[in-house]
């Protein structure tokens, strides 16, 4: 019997969404202390088994609800993921490898982000590093689904997508290198949006790696509140290269080509995951889209590439570590996988240059598909959230990533590709837990799949976790 938890109530955030919360806040309906109060305490309710929260930050943000910083979403409380930097807090990164020191300055997405006017509480939970889809740090414990805390949150952005799927928040960061932002959408029933490469503000960790993977981002609880914070950033981050994608309120008119394809990187879709994608299907064919059984073009060696990329990645930390982190530096405080993929990308270094441009070459393989389709359809993930413990790092490197390959097949195409893709809430498994739907678009088309999200949740409304199960 799975056992949900969520802290809505009839408090200063009742159950509402970011937007909703403005205009109750521009109305006088509520204020911000209290709004940043009812907040706090929802955390402090759910915390202690939802394990989401990185760091507390709750003296600063009921000093900045006297005088929150102007924007759209003056005073409304979110989380930043904490791997991106925050002045005066420690950035952990999902690890205890070291020993944390306030950051100087804020990175610079975080000073995007903030200057929407968001109020942050603190730092969301993490899996170490960012690398595993499910956060169960061997000593932080794990973060748990709040549609089922016998389950995992997700990850990387788990703590963000916990805190408000269970109505903490509203609104927090997440970012996204194989996943993480559509993963734990998908998992806690959220609207998850990887925007196109460079579309916004990031620190520099993530703007030097040699293919840049990584999107910054949101999750929500609705369509409008991601549209909203997309509109707004861009006021304060605009990438020229890309078209805008502007102030977003309401379904596209246009009927859209449409590919569905649950085969994945190889791996592919389970019966149920696959049956609940081609109703998901049969909806948007009854909303006069076309829709089409296609092939993803996916080279044979996509999935070898990626991993043998994501180890490197594991590699450079653990070589910096030392200079980058001081004398504080603990290397075996590191997890199994950690330490496994940074050995499996020492010994495979050799052929690195080479996966790595097959992984540039993607991107005009998605341009082409996306000449035939304006939207792609798959499941966000290949079957049901796992229970915790299936993806414990203290199992080894080997079993776990043998487990991830058959979960994560969908999602780290377009962070090759550099593409848009997004993650709705618009099915639920027998299991009785959210799987969401992923819907990809070419690059810089964040506008054709928001639009399209406002109609399937115009038409088929999402499942809300404070509802009767």
């Amino acid at each position: 019997m799975s056992q949900r938890l969520h802290a809505f109530g009839d408090d200063a955030l009742g159950d509402r969404d970011a937007v909703g919360l403005v205009a109750a806040l521009h109305a006088g309906e509520v204020c911000v202390p209290e709004v940043v109060e009812a907040a706090i305490a929802r955390a402090e309710r759910v915390q202690p088994t939802l394990n989401g929260i990185a760091f507390e930050g709750y003296d600063r943000a009921r000093e900045e609800a006297r005088d929150p910083r102007p924007g759209f979403f003056a005073g409304v409380p979110t989380w930043v993921k904490d791997n991106v930097d925050v002045a005066g807090w420690p950035t952990l990164a999902g690890t205890d490898a070291w020993t944390p020191v306030p950051a100087r300055r804020d990175g610079d997405f975080a000073r995007m982000h903030l200057a929407t006017g968001l109020l942050p509480l603190g730092k969301s939970r993490l899996s170490e590093f960012g690398f595993l889809p499910s956060a169960e740090h061997p000593r932080l414990g794990p973060v748990r689904s709040p549609w089922d805390t016998s389950r995992t949150a997700g990850a990387s952005s788990a703590g963000s997508s916990a805190m408000v799927a269970a109505g903490v928040v509203p609104i927090a960061h997440a970012n996204d290198g194989g996943g993480s932002i559509r993963i734990p959408a998908s998992v806690n029933g959220l609207v998850g949006l990887k925007p196109t490469r460079d579309r916004f503000a990031q620190d520099a960790s993530f703007r030097q790696m040699p293919l840049r993977i990584v999107s910054d981002g949101v999750v929500t609880r609705s369509v409008r509140d991601t549209a909203a914070w997309v509109r707004e950033a861009e006021k304060v981050y605009r990438a020229l290269h890309l078209p805008p994608i502007g102030d977003l309120t309401r379904p596209g008119r246009g009927r859209l080509r449409i590919g569905v394809n649950t085969t994945g990187l190889g791996h592919g879709a389970d019966a149920e995951t696959s049956e609940l994608t081609h109703a998901v299907a049969r909806r948007l064919e009854e909303l006069g889209h076309r829709v089409e059984e296609i092939e993803v073009p996916v080279p044979d060696s996509f999935a070898e590439d990626f991993l043998l990329y994501w180890s490197f990645l594991a590699l450079v930390l653990v070589r910096t570590g030392r200079r980058v982190h001081g004398r504080s530096w603990d290397p075996t405080h590191l997890d199994d996988v950690t330490r496994g993929l940074a050995r499996s990308s020492a010994r495979g270094l050799p052929r690195l240059p080479r996966a790595i441009r097959r992984l540039r070459r993607t991107t005009a393989m998605a341009r082409e598909l996306y000449a035939s389709y304006d939207v792609t359809l798959t499941p966000t993930l290949a079957h049901e959230t796992p229970h915790l413990g299936h993806l414990d790092p203290t199992l080894g490197h080997d079993v776990v990533m043998e487990r991830v390959l058959d979960w994560v097949t969908f999602t780290p195409w377009q962070n090759a590709t550099g593409d848009p893709a997004l993650s709705l809430p618009l099915a639920s498994t027998s299991g009785g837990v959210p799987l969401g739907m992923h819907f990809g678009a070419a690059a810089g088309r964040e506008a054709t799949l928001i639009e399209l999200a406002y109609e399937l949740e115009e038409a088929f409304p999402f499942a809300r976790i404070q509802d009767p199960a």
